[in-house]
């Protein structure tokens, strides 16, 4: 699976799988652009993987702005030349981003349109803006990241849980569908309860255990690697089998 040379845009890559991604990928030779809005934990980061040594850059934006998330792919082919692959990792539950609790009909509605911005919109934007300079290159992978609430549903976190079966569903096969004829790979990785934060561990699954956070990265470099090149406008579901046991009659 070499990534020599390669360019790599990560959103969401200051924290969580998302700098997991950018570390391993930055070891493997590539090129690594990070895209966060928290700009101090961003330069943190960035100071640390380019003392790998390694060549990365750090693009602070939101990615709710559109002629922001195109600015960022600018800079990305200005600075390597090239965008061969996309990871969207940025995004989480609203309702704990934005610290509000309470039942579906209590939560402002401001916070499930930032739900919606953010896991959603915000991948379909990175998707837009990358598939202008894949389509040049007629190569490329765009890896969205999943969830297994994509596939239960939660009853507080509606914008989460759609934006996630969103992913799984019609936008991995339609950017697929759209990225074809330029030999443009799309695949969703999907996570049961990984080990981002401590409240994952209880969550049940055949395996006894909720995921690593390296496991899930392993699966995202492997999907977006020439060695999965008939891997195409699909889920992986990495869930440990808790989709099984909870699709049980």
């Amino acid at each position: 699976m070499s990534y020599q040379n390669k360019t790599v845009i990560i959103t969401g890559g200051a924290s969580g799988m998302g700098l997991l991604s950018g570390q391993c990928y930055a070891r493997e030779g590539a090129n690594v652009v990070l895209v966060d809005i928290n700009k101090e934990m961003l330069e943190e980061k960035c100071a640390e993987i380019a003392a790998y040594p390694a060549n990365v850059l750090g693009v602070c934006i939101d990615i709710r702005n559109y002629d922001q998330v195109e600015d960022a792919c600018r800079q990305a082919v200005e600075k390597f030349g090239s965008i061969d692959l996309l990871i969207n990792s940025a995004g989480g539950a609203e309702t704990r981003i934005c610290k509000v609790g309470g039942e579906f009909q209590d939560i402002p509605i401001d916070v499930y349109d930032f739900g919606i911005d953010v896991n959603l919109k915000g991948a379909i934007y990175f998707d837009h803006a990358v598939m202008k300079q894949m389509a040049k290159q007629k190569s490329g992978v765009i890896i969205h990241l999943g969830s297994i609430t994509g596939q239960e549903g939660c009853s507080v976190n509606i914008a989460y849980s759609a934006s996630k079966s969103a992913l799984m569903n019609g936008v991995t096969k339609s950017i697929a569908l759209a990225g074809a004829k330029y030999n443009i790979r799309t695949v969703c990785v999907a996570p049961g309860p990984v080990l981002t934060r401590p409240g994952m561990a209880g969550m049940k699954t055949l395996c006894g255990r909720a995921a690593e956070p390296q496991e899930i990265v392993d699966m995202i470099m492997y999907a977006a690697s020439d060695k999965c090149a008939f891997l195409n406008g699909t889920t992986i579901l990495m869930d440990g089998g808790r989709n099984v046991m909870f699709n049980k009659t």
